[in-house]
């Protein structure tokens, strides 16, 4: 019996949300727990399908610790954090044989820029250079040169909005089995792009980074790749390696590895003026709003919590008070304050409150409500993911109505790139003539296949598609679109794994 040992950890930050987390915003499962993923659309679902339908092997769950999206994790957060992973994945590596850890690639901690690596590089030290390490990432991280020195191959998501967790999973998995079999030597080329990307253009069913990651899945089906991707960061994660870049591992052929990684960059290029966000002024869409039949909806992709924003803007809510807007409209928001005033009061009773920027006051200004505010629901928060089916944790949550408004009050930050909040809270989308998804994109079916039009709006936020605006310090420079005239000459790093 070959063993083989599992971890997962993930966290995506903005480094600019003044909130920081916390260990305390992690859930984290031990041991057997991480089987509550098997059959699920995530990395270990898609993993243990494979690694469960071999009868020489044996899996050694070791630890799954996620958190929501926000604001770098604290020092100490960090350090309780690191040192619990690390204890319980080397509690279990007796007689182990390959290692799967299943990673995000955005995450970001007070004096440790670069997590992952970090976990990777004490690990590696433990086992030596003999065990085989698989990872998988999101498209959105950041694979630094830290964490590649210290694994033998990847696996990067090649959907966005994303779909393909399991089967990511299954190709890490299935990646680990042939490294572990013997006669591979792992060769990858890395070429760093100096460009942070956004916009409509990174939908992959329709946008051109969807075509550059087609040539990425041809590579691998072919047989020409052990693994390919093109990864665009999260641009909101301010550290040293943020960038775009190509990833092309091979078995041993480092021209094919270095050609290929190098035309998919010099492709990338010329289309990163594409690859940004075409973004509408909110008074302007909320006048457009007004004399469109049928549902609208407006994106704050600049306070996306599962990018790491705070959530809690206001913005959107207080011009369309402003502009007198009369149509029935459905919101988020995180408040934690307006949330527990709505349970001391329970359902039915009518309160005062503001609402907003109880976190980022000093982007989103707290806004009193001059109406009478009606306790509409109360619930836990608890809700799971739409396509994961993973679990979502936003504490004391409250449905609030007053005039033509309802909003959902939310006491954490929890993803919310679906509809599975509103749903939870006895809420459907389609009921309303103005929905606000606080994501740059969703699936298709989930709200831009029955409204008649969809406004990227341009407001403040921790994520804003307005990547200009955010204040970048630590990331290298130049980098496009931060600076002005940034030139690219593609180099590719080989690295034999």
């Amino acid at each position: 019996m070959k063993r083989i040992l599992i971890a997962d950890c993930k966290q995506e930050i903005s480094s600019f949300n003044p909130l920081p987390s916390h260990y305390e915003n992690f859930l984290i499962h031990h041991g057997d727990g991480l089987y509550i993923q098997r059959g699920q659309n995530q990395e270990l679902g898609g993993a243990l399908a494979v690694f469960e339908a071999r009868l020489d092997i044996e899996i050694v769950p070791t630890i799954c610790a996620r958190s929501g999206s926000a604001g770098p994790l604290s020092a100490a957060g960090w350090k309780k954090l690191s040192e619990e992973i690390l204890a319980a994945i080397f509690a279990k590596l007796d007689r182990i044989d390959g290692i799967y850890v299943s990673l995000h690639g955005a995450m970001g901690a007070d004096g440790e820029l670069d997590p992952e690596g970090y976990l990777l590089e004490k690990l590696r030290e433990r086992v030596g250079p003999d065990m085989p390490i698989v990872i998988s990432l999101d498209l959105h991280g950041i694979l630094t040169d830290r964490m590649l020195r210290n694994v033998d191959g990847f696996a990067i998501y090649w959907t966005y909005p994303h779909v393909d967790f399991a089967d990511t999973g299954r190709r890490a998995a299935e990646l680990l089995l042939k490294l572990m079999a013997g006669g591979i030597r792992p060769v990858a080329a890395r070429v760093v792009i100096p460009a942070l990307v956004r916009g409509d253009e990174l939908i992959t069913k329709t946008g051109c980074y969807g075509e550059l990651l087609a040539e990425c899945r041809r590579l691998e089906e072919e047989g020409r790749a052990l693994a390919a991707g093109i990864m665009i960061g999260n641009p909101f994660t301010d550290v040293p390696e943020l960038c775009s870049q190509v990833l092309i591992l091979t078995d041993g052929d480092k021209a094919t590895a270095e050609r290929e990684a190098l035309r998919l960059a010099e492709e990338f290029w010329p289309l990163r003026f594409r690859m940004q966000g075409k973004l509408v002024p909110l008074d302007r869409a909320v006048a457009q709003a007004r004399s469109i039949d049928g549902p609208v909806i407006f994106t704050d992709a600049a306070d996306a919590t599962s990018s790491g924003a705070s959530g809690d803007s206001n913005l959107i809510l207080a011009a369309l008070r402003k502009a007198g807007y009369g149509k029935r409209v459905l919101a988020q928001i995180v408040d934690a304050p307006a949330a527990a005033a709505a349970h001391k009061a329970g359902v039915g009773a009518t309160i005062e409150v503001t609402l907003g920027g109880s976190i980022d006051p000093a982007r989103f200004p707290p806004m009193q409500v001059k109406a009478k505010v009606k306790v509409k629901l109360l619930s836990d928060g608890e809700a799971a993911l739409e396509t994961m089916k993973a679990p979502l944790s936003a504490g004391p949550t409250a449905v609030l109505t007053w005039d033509n408004i309802t909003v959902v009050v939310m006491s954490r930050s929890v993803s919310l790139f679906d509809r599975a909040m509103y749903y939870a809270n006895g809420i459907d989308p389609t009921d309303f003539d103005l929905i606000v998804v606080k994501s740059p994109h969703t699936e298709f079916h989930m709200f831009d296949q029955w409204c008649a039009r969809n406004f990227n709006i341009d407001a403040p936020g921790a994520t804003s598609a307005n990547l200009k605006s955010l204040g970048h310090t630590i990331c290298a420079r130049p980098i496009y679109p931060l600076d002005e005239g940034v030139t690219f000459a593609p180099r590719a790093t080989i690295y034999e794994l």
